[in-house]
């Protein structure tokens, strides 16, 4: 009887034994089936929350469900260079998948603090002359994405834009970043078209939200008749803080975001980003089923929308000229 007990004993020890390694099993397959996605923007979550819903969007269109089967790890720089590298390390040391850096500086961040997770970038002007990829087509390491590398050339049409709209300006301002290394590259197509326009040039640079104010007063003493922002992290993070400045200056002004214009700036001309950043999430489905970014070809966008806001033309005392407002992809009224 003794040896039976013990031997039922031992029985039951080894069962435990297998049922304890298939929950260790089922466990660790769960666990493998958990994605983490990383989420670097450099704006704030103020005026970013309708890119992270976009691209979030994009994920549950392809099953990826927050909280079923992936993880998102959501870091906002506040527009701050500096608090990148931070951010970015941060991603890496939680080892999340796959990493998705919007803008510039954001996806230079993330590829100094990893060459082996993957990168998604979004909303980079110049992926290949800011050394973020080898080429469009052939992407190589660990980074692909999309682009809007036409962004450059774009800074010289909404210069026409501009002076389509305001007719009579003779002055014309710009901003630009001198911390985002594709807004040199962006002022000297803005220095050509105001020169091929016979119109002077007032650029100011501006990489620290505090300085805002004091970039429209430069304006105004150089008595700047209109304005054109071109596409920036920090910009966007402060957008409305930029088109209460405008409108209370009353200078028309022309952004590389259309959804500044629906935000209530006057103008606006480039590509439309939620559906950039719903894009976005296609590459990270892709790389969460196997794919490597090396092997994925940066897309391109091909649609321009010009956005034209007539309550904020009114406001500012601006009539818009028919020829304009005629070819304009959608107008605010």
């Amino acid at each position: 009887m003794k040896v039976v007990g013990r031997q039922q004993s031992a029985v039951g020890l080894i069962l435990i034994a297998v049922l304890f390694a298939l929950c260790v099993s089922a466990e660790a397959q769960q666990r493998k089936k958990f994605s983490r996605i990383g989420y670097l923007e450099f704006g704030s979550a103020a005026s970013g929350t309708p890119y992270l819903e976009a691209f979030r969007q994009g994920l549950r269109d392809l099953g990826w469900v927050a909280g079923h089967n992936i993880a998102m790890e959501v870091r906002y720089a506040q527009g701050r260079h500096q608090r990148l590298p931070a951010l970015a390390a941060e991603l890496v040391r939680l080892r999340v998948d796959v990493i998705f850096a919007s803008t510039t500086p954001a996806s230079l961040a993330a590829q100094k603090a990893t060459s082996t997770i993957p990168i998604v970038i979004g909303f980079v002007a110049d992926p290949v002359g800011s050394g973020l990829v080898a080429s469009l087509a052939r992407p190589g390491g660990n980074i692909t994405g999309w682009t809007h590398l036409a962004g450059v050339a774009l800074n010289a049409k909404r210069v026409e834009l501009l002076k389509e709209a305001v007719p009579g300006a003779t002055r014309i301002g710009a901003f630009w970043n001198p911390a985002n290394p594709i807004h040199g590259p962006g002022l000297q197509e803005v220095e050509a078209a105001t020169q091929a326009l016979k119109m002077q040039l007032h650029a100011v640079g501006v990489q620290d939200p505090q300085e805002f104010e004091s970039a429209f007063l430069s304006m105004a003493r150089e008595r700047v008749q209109a304005l054109t922002v071109p596409p920036d992290g920090m910009f966007l993070a402060y957008d409305k803080r930029i088109i209460a400045l405008a409108a209370k200056r009353r200078i028309p002004t022309l952004y590389g975001v259309t959804e500044l214009a629906e935000a209530g700036g006057l103008m606006a001309y480039g590509t439309n980003l939620p559906d950039q950043y719903r894009r976005g999430a296609i590459y990270v489905d892709k790389i969460l089923k196997g794919a490597k970014p090396a092997d994925l070809p940066v897309e391109q966008p091909t649609k321009f929308e010009l956005v034209i806001n007539l309550k904020t033309a009114k406001q500012i005392g601006l009539t818009i000229p028919p020829n304009l407002l005629a070819r304009a992809d959608r107008v605010i009224k």
